[in-house]
């Protein structure tokens, strides 16, 4: 959501002491403020919130008529996966620690840094009427906003719900998942919003609906049931010199760095695309693949710098394991990169504006026709996979290239694909079309 917020101003609750609050939420940079879900702002002594702390823990908070407090020890810092939370507030329980239960992906969270009970029949100042109900932002003090992507946000107002009715244990997996129609009780102040697309309209039959507050609600393919890949804000050189936004597809380096990024997926069999547009071109840049993020990153490698990496530069020159030969085209600002990558046959495709460079042809298998070989196989690399990345090439002063990354959501950054190509797998929106049995880097991807 980056600079986005949504709100609306609350209601007289069914209960000012009972409510539900369940979404999905995927996280995108960690190294932020504290980070604000949901808020309800009566007045400065009067507020309720939930909210991930600098530090990653999850915590709700409620100040007036008897302040209490849960943050969890558990640390959230998974930026690939989707995280279930569900809140479940009944302060009329006899027993304290029922009053207030976080649930995370089904489990009950009961290890707590701080665990300040609500006194009983007290109420909760995340229901108060007449307040400013914010999703994705706190305006007071320093101005947060969360960082990353919201599905399925259900207020249930007078209903005390346990997480199995939002979701369910997968038989085959083991893995939560979610469940889309939930029977469920809304109230007057209740209320289901990001359910299919990036709708604010209130999906249950209470239209309390949302209003775009600030900045620009995209809509993405990622979702709990079909997670797609980001660049990893934990692959990164020692001095933190790469900049990430927009939910990990934004990523662009810092002056004087070689510093870039890889994928949170990694790539062991199949065929894969993914395009990056080059959002600002500065210096010198470079995309591809890798099979060590994480040892490029800490020895402040570029893509196509090391033994087990290739990449296509925007001068229009191959970089295997730091040879540089003749390519393609030379790219630059707004130039939109297509990355083909087929793994079982350790070939790597680029595309310029939907033009296949060195008369490439994705699906000659074996024979790799205007492809580059990788210098090793999947089974060599030292993390087992490949990884699609982006780098700089130069370690000179004003060379910090900016790159939009669209692994399948059919968007670079907030701007939408003009135009999408043909994907006959059907999973993922591309600006060109995808190369017949390709598919995008996501969980479905993965498995098809």
């Amino acid at each position: 959501m980056a600079s986005t917020y949504l709100t609306r101003t609350q209601g007289t609750p069914t209960s000012d002491d009972i409510g539900t609050y369940s979404f999905w939420l995927k996280r995108g940079t960690l190294d932020k403020n504290n980070e604000y879900i949901v808020q309800n702002y009566v007045d400065g002594s009067n507020y309720g919130y939930f909210r991930f702390k600098s530090d990653n823990q999850f915590q709700h908070y409620s100040s007036g008529g008897g302040d209490w407090e849960r943050r969890t020890n558990r640390l959230f810092r998974d930026t690939n996966a989707w995280y279930h939370i569900v809140l479940r507030i009944d302060t009329t329980q006899s027993t304290a620690s029922d009053r207030v239960r976080i649930y995370i992906n089904g489990v009950e969270e009961t290890s707590f840094s701080t665990e300040t009970n609500a006194s009983q029949n007290v109420n909760n100042k995340l229901f108060a009427s007449g307040g400013t109900l914010r999703i994705g932002y706190v305006s007071y003090g320093t101005a947060t906003y969360f960082d990353g992507c919201l599905s399925h946000v259900h207020y249930c107002d007078g209903q005390s719900y346990a997480p199995t009715v939002f979701g369910e244990t997968d038989s085959t997996t083991g893995e939560w998942k979610i469940n889309t129609s939930p029977t469920i009780t809304m109230g007057s102040q209740g209320f289901t919003i990001l359910k299919d697309g990036n709708t604010i309209t209130d999906q249950s039959s209470n239209s309390n609906n949302f209003t775009l507050g600030g900045g620009t609600l995209t809509k993405t393919e990622d979702c709990p049931s079909n997670v797609f890949a980001t660049l990893n804000p934990l692959y990164k050189n020692t001095t933190n010199d790469t900049i990430f936004a927009n939910g990990n597809t934004d990523g662009s380096t810092r002056d004087n760095t070689k510093a870039g990024s890889y994928t949170t997926l990694g790539m062991t069999s199949g065929k894969f695309y993914c395009e990056v547009k080059i959002r600002e071109l500065q210096g010198t840049a470079v995309v591809g693949v890798s099979g060590r993020p994480n040892s490029d990153m800490i020895d402040n490698k570029n893509v196509g710098d090391t033994t087990q990496s290739a990449g296509y530069r925007s001068s229009g020159s191959s970089e295997i394991a730091s040879a540089t030969a003749s390519f393609g085209d030379s790219y630059t600002t707004n130039d939109i990169i297509g990355i083909a990558i087929d793994v079982n046959n350790s070939k790597l495709y680029f595309s310029k504006n939907g033009v296949w460079q060195n008369s490439g042809v994705p699906t000659s298998g074996s024979t790799g026709t205007g492809a580059l070989s990788m210098p090793v196989g999947v089974s060599s690399c030292e993390d087992g996979a490949y990884f699609f990345g982006f780098g700089d090439t130069s370690t000179g002063s004003n060379t910090a290239p900016k790159f939009s990354f669209n692994f399948g959501n059919g968007y670079f950054a907030t701007t939408a694909v003009t135009s999408a190509g043909t994907n006959a797998s059907d999973n993922g929106v591309f600006e060109y079309d995808v190369p017949t049995g390709y598919t995008a880097l996501s969980t479905k991807g993965l498995n098809s």
